[in-house]
């Protein structure tokens, strides 16, 4: 079974993460005590096994931001941090990557928008999603989907990856942002919406 969503579908994820994507550019300016800038250019919803290619080679190594979501579906915020990105976030914080401390402020840094992501699909959708305490690991792009893919749903069911531009004080950086929820938490998403369910 192929599970898919319409052009108005994918659309609406897109602007419903830019408005999200408020919030966290306030918040993580406060953190970075710099002008922050967020845009969500590309929102996919694909099955869950198709969105590792979406995200990278499944052999880069990232540093990855893991948040559990509970609530009305349960599933995994993914944030995908390339090493450069994660690198040049940690100078601008002025602290060491691959350091207690490099990795405290990406862990921080990956709280603050995927929680902000959440609280924003919330907000515009009226579901309760209540983000869990991050965790941060480096690995392997297609072993952290792995391991989180095992939590949730089945091959057919979907994941939203958005791509997450930011803009630091004039410098570029890019984070991929994952969303895989338990069976059917992508038309929980978009039937509040008056957007109905996926199409199989």
């Amino acid at each position: 079974m192929t599970i898919s969503l319409n052009d108005s579908q994918l659309d609406a994820l897109r602007e419903l993460a830019n408005i999200a994507s408020g919030g966290a550019a306030g918040a993580l300016s406060q953190m970075l005590a710099r002008e922050v800038d967020i845009s969500v250019p590309r929102a996919l919803a694909l099955p869950i096994a198709d969105a590792v290619e979406a995200c990278g080679q499944p052999e880069q190594e990232v540093t990855a931001v893991m948040i559990g979501v509970a609530g009305d579906f349960g599933g995994n915020v993914l944030l995908l941090i390339p090493p450069d990105q994660s690198a040049r976030l940690c100078r601008l914080l002025g602290v060491e990557p691959r350091t207690e401390v490099g990795d405290s402020a990406l862990r921080e840094i990956g709280n603050i928008l995927g929680t902000s992501y959440l609280n924003g699909l919330a907000a515009m959708t009226g579901l309760d999603l209540v983000p869990c305490p991050p965790l941060l690991q480096i690995d392997l792009v297609g072993a952290l989907v792995a391991s989180l893919m095992a939590q949730v749903a089945g091959e057919d069911d979907l994941a939203l990856v958005l791509d997450s531009e930011l803009t630091i004080a004039g410098e570029h950086c890019a984070i991929g942002f994952m969303l895989l929820p338990t069976s059917g938490g992508i038309d929980r998403l978009l039937v509040p919406l008056g957007l109905g369910p996926a199409v199989s």
